[in-house]
């Protein structure tokens, strides 16, 4: 379960939730998520198509995160990227 706490973490943070040693890897897979939906939802309709490029690049940097933590489910999502 997320809480607030797990809500405090940036892009900038992906290397940071990855080593975190005391985290399970489910723990370190939600917040990664959490991160790459909060970067989604602050993107509307007056989002530039370079904002929208960042924002999928950096979508592929949590997915390499993810895959480096679940391998199944990373390779699954950066494969429905190139799609």
């Amino acid at each position: 379960m997320m809480n607030y706490e797990d809500c405090k973490y940036t892009v900038e943070d992906i290397d940071k939730v990855v080593a975190f040693k005391t985290w399970s890897d489910r723990k370190k897979i939600d917040t990664l998520f959490h991160i790459d939906c909060t970067q989604y939802c602050n993107m509307g309709i007056d989002s530039t198509i370079k904002e929208k490029q960042e924002v999928r690049t950096r979508s592929r940097s949590i997915y390499r995160a993810i895959k480096s933590i679940d391998i199944t489910l990373g390779k699954l999502l950066l494969d429905s990227m190139d799609r």
